[in-house]
């Protein structure tokens, strides 16, 4: 985990080491319960696993229960998230306004912030009511069990936003804030008459110029899309926002998603127990004494310390403090360290088990299974090219006293990285050749990490182990609810045809599906430097791979293309989020590093288009 300073231009969601991160007394209750409902989900989904693989009888009431549990987490751990200032949100612009107004801004976020919850509040009300007429299958209780999740959850992010403008700024700017909150509010209800005529102008006013700017003033980036969602349906439509709950709910609360939780928690107890420290040890040993040897360690490292925790963030802060001291011996320069570290990260995205590849099979409809066996080796085409870069790079490389490590020390750095290294592969092979689901792996993933963790590994203290369930909670929740708005954001846009006349458009298109992946990748570098990736996903895939479809793209081939060009957008400097963590990882200023970026940069690009022209390296092990 990255510890985040005033310098960063972005604040991601993991930017402080778990333990550090503190939240206020007054949530401590909610903390409790947020770990203690990820431990039941984890309890629940061991059970359904061991009934299942072990005794051949399934239990059927588990997934139901699992589910219940899920939503309450999400809501939990969204509120935590506020809490703790943990909601991804984009800063660059803010930073860059002059102090005296920096300050109404402050206010006007979290102002913004709490009128789309307030304006969700009620409708969150009706859907929990609405919801109990409805029983569950196997628990036979009512869904208002579940359902209460939404209005609890936004009643408490209402009082932490209102909490956080009052901290954040003056009386007189928090007034000035509430007039031009009222008075947009009150300008918007006089016209909204005439908004319908505008027809399609509406989703620039609404869903592009106020989400942009609500991204520019600095709200995080799931209430954006939220606030334009409910701007645009309540002033310009006659649909009940009570929808907008229900594609939230849906968005976020996915069984395929069970596994995100499940995957941050799996990071965590990588970073606690060392498992990936054990890794970099054992490729330095093995590749420690040629040219370039560290860069291979590095981006080899990257490629299966992913494989285990499914984060970028928890990659590179597990590699880099265990390589940059030598590197930075034999010559190499910070900048460089810094472009290989987040362009490795970039890489390592689609390895198994990348959370960005879980929610894309959740909101496009694409085989996880699929999708990891194919990830596993697109990942390889980009190592390759980063590893080319990277040997030219290292050509002046200094080499006085290396010497290549005895195979003794080699044997035992294998030895104690082998539980570690069995890991990844485990994971890939038993989603990939279907033998469980994403969710289950993941589930059994974290019981192996804890029980190797504790055995191999030193163990991880108890009250670190909770500091890691309530961390989950909250990292979780700030995803989940960036996917909850984005997927009514989402189906806001599909509602108004717009799908239906750009579908129209670029099948017109000359070049057929080759010119189609070239509006993709650009589509998702800018999206992907803008939103990051999980909102960029949920926004654009329903309605950019019917499309691709309909062109005859293979839609893992198309979800491939998608993710790489999304994390090159992702690592792009000056707003790319990515390579901001990499600096911060590596302390390094973003300006001294960002010219070292573009070859880095450059070389995922050939590989990005060496991807997108030949399909076979996507399907031909499928």
């Amino acid at each position: 985990m990255t510890m985040v300073t005033e310098s960063m231009h972005i604040e991601p969601l993991e930017d402080l080491p778990i333990g550090l991160r503190a939240g206020s007394p007054l949530l401590r209750p909610i903390e409790v319960i947020a770990a203690t409902l990820l431990t039941i989900i984890i309890g629940l989904l061991l059970m359904g696993v061991t009934s299942r693989y072990v005794f051949s009888f399934p239990v059927v009431w588990v997934d139901e229960a699992a589910s219940m549990c899920f939503l309450w987490l999400a809501m939990l751990g969204a509120v935590i998230a506020i809490d703790r200032n943990e909601h991804l949100r984009l800063t660059l612009f803010l930073q860059m306004m002059p102090e005296r107004i920096r300050g109404f801004f402050g206010a006007l976020g979290p102002l913004l912030v709490a009128v789309f919850l307030i304006g969700m509040l009620w409708p969150a009300i009706e859907y929990a009511m609405e919801e109990s007429y409805i029983t569950s299958a196997a628990l036979n209780i009512p869904m208002t069990w579940r359902a209460s999740a939404l209005p609890a959850g936004i009643g408490l992010m209402v009082i932490l936003a209102l909490r956080d403008a009052i901290r954040s700024a003056s009386l007189t700017e928090i007034a000035a804030a509430t007039g031009v909150v009222a008075f947009a509010l009150a300008v918007l209800w006089l016209v909204s008459s005439s908004l319908p005529a505008l027809g399609h102008l509406n989703i620039l006013i609404f869903l592009v110029g106020f989400v942009t700017f609500f991204l520019v003033i600095g709200v995080p980036i799931a209430f954006c899309f939220g606030l334009g969602a409910l701007a645009f349906m309540t002033f310009t439509s006659s649909l009940p926002t009570i929808v907008l709950i229900g594609r939230m709910d849906e968005g976020m609360s996915s069984l395929i998603l069970l596994s995100v939780p499940i995957f941050v928690l799996l990071g965590c107890i990588l970073d606690a127990t060392g498992m990936g420290k054990a890794i970099v040890e054992f490729l330095a040993s093995m590749l420690g004494h040629v040219k370039a040897g560290m860069s291979y360690v590095l981006l080899g490292s990257l490629f299966l310390v992913s494989g285990i925790s499914g984060s970028k963030v928890s990659d590179m802060a597990t590699v880099a403090p265990a390589l940059f001291p030598e590197m930075k011996r034999r010559g190499h320069k910070p900048k460089e360290m810094i472009a290989l570290l987040a362009t490795g990260a970039a890489m390592a995205d689609t390895v198994p088990p990348s959370i960005v590849l879980i929610v894309l099979g959740s909101v496009a409809g694409v085989s996880i299974a699929g999708l990891f066996t194919s990830g596993f080796v697109i990942a390889m085409v980009l190592l390759a090219v980063l590893a080319i870069l990277a040997r030219w790079k290292a050509r002046g490389e200094v080499m006085d006293g290396i010497r290549r490590a005895p195979m003794r020390a080699v044997g035992k750095a294998l030895v104690i990285a082998a539980p570690a290294l069995l890991l990844p592969f485990l994971i890939r092979s038993a989603v990939g050749g279907g033998l469980a689901t994403a969710t289950e792996v993941s589930t059994i993933a974290v019981l192996y990490a804890m029980i190797i963790g504790m055995v191999l590994y030193g163990g991880i203290r108890p009250g670190k182990i909770y500091d890691m369930l309530v961390e989950t909670a909250a990292l979780s929740g700030a995803i989940l609810i960036i996917l909850g708005t984005a997927s009514a954001m989402a189906w806001t846009l599909t509602q108004t045809g717009f799908a239906f006349r750009m579908a129209a458009l670029v099948t017109d298109l000359p070049g057929g599906w080759v010119t189609y992946m070239m509006v993709t990748i650009a589509v998702f570098m800018v999206l992907g430097c803008v939103l990051e990736g999980l909102p960029a996903l949920v926004l654009m895939a329903p309605i950019m791979f019917p499309i691709a479809k309909n062109l005859g793209i293979h839609d893992i081939h198309y979800s491939m293309v998608v993710v790489t060009a999304m994390n090159v957008g992702l690592m792009a400097p000056p707003i790319g989020i990515g390579f901001y963590i990499a600096c911060k990882i590596g302390n390094v200023s973003p300006d001294e590093a960002m010219g070292a970026i573009w070859p880095y940069i450059g070389a995922l690009f050939i590989g990005l288009l060496v991807i997108a022209l030949i399909p076979a390296l996507s399907t031909a092990y499928l």
